[in-house]
């Protein structure tokens, strides 16, 4: 806890792993931007991965929120790199932001400020009169479904990797020293590394979902 000014600024263990995360995704963009200097007009090793990476996310996001869109990519790489990496941690022994719901709810809370925005960008007066559909007193359950959207996205990502977290160190004490570095060590293979890679493409896809639905203009509108 640090005294700044007489206010009380708590130092959480989240916090200061969300920074450890942030030098390493910082330094990885670093590292990667100094080997793009060096990239050839031939694909090969190292740069061939990376291509092959970006392409990947570029085509899941152009099938999922279309051309118009595309814009959205950067953030939402960021969003996955810094989830995956985050559930990677467990397996060293650092203890994931995601763990909190402070955090799963902060990325939460940005796509629902993004479905707002760009709803209101591309549809007007049109968005906001869904909420009144199809009838006036439909009003209070449209709005409650839209405001349960960041609270279900983020507890789900939030209970899948507080469940791994509980469950991991349970599982260690059941078995003696000597066959913890092989069977409880394995299962970091799903909690870590299978239940990372599942849950961050689960919260990129749902939220470009959420956000292309909402931002779509149907075609009774159009015409």
């Amino acid at each position: 806890m640090l005294d700044v000014f007489g206010v009380e600024v708590w130092i959480t263990e989240t916090i200061v792993n969300t920074w450890v995360l942030m030098l390493v995704l910082t330094a990885l963009a670093v590292f990667v931007r100094i080997k793009l200097k060096r990239f050839e007009n031939v694909p090969k090793g190292f740069q061939n991965v990376i291509e092959s990476l970006v392409e990947m996310f570029d085509g899941a996001v152009r099938g999922i929120a279309g051309d118009r869109l595309m814009y959205l990519g950067n953030w939402f790489f960021m969003v996955a790199a810094f989830i995956l990496i985050s559930s990677f941690g467990g397996m060293v022994g650092l203890r994931p932001p995601t763990a909190d719901w402070a955090t799963t709810f902060a990325f939460a809370l940005v796509t629902f400020m993004m479905v707002q925005v760009l709803a209101i960008r591309h549809r007007r007066g049109k968005y906001i009169k869904s909420f009144f559909e199809p009838n006036f007193v439909f009003f209070p359950l449209n709005l409650i479904g839209e405001l349960a959207r960041p609270i279900s996205l983020s507890f789900r990502l939030f209970g899948n990797v507080l469940t791994g977290l509980i469950l991991m160190p349970l599982l260690y004490s059941l078995f003696p020293v000597y066959l913890r570095f092989i069977i409880p060590a394995a299962l970091h293979a799903y909690f870590d590394v299978f239940t990372g890679v599942l849950q961050t493409y689960v919260f990129c896809v749902l939220s470009l979902a959420f956000i292309s639905t909402s931002s779509a203009v149907p075609v009774l509108e159009e015409k």
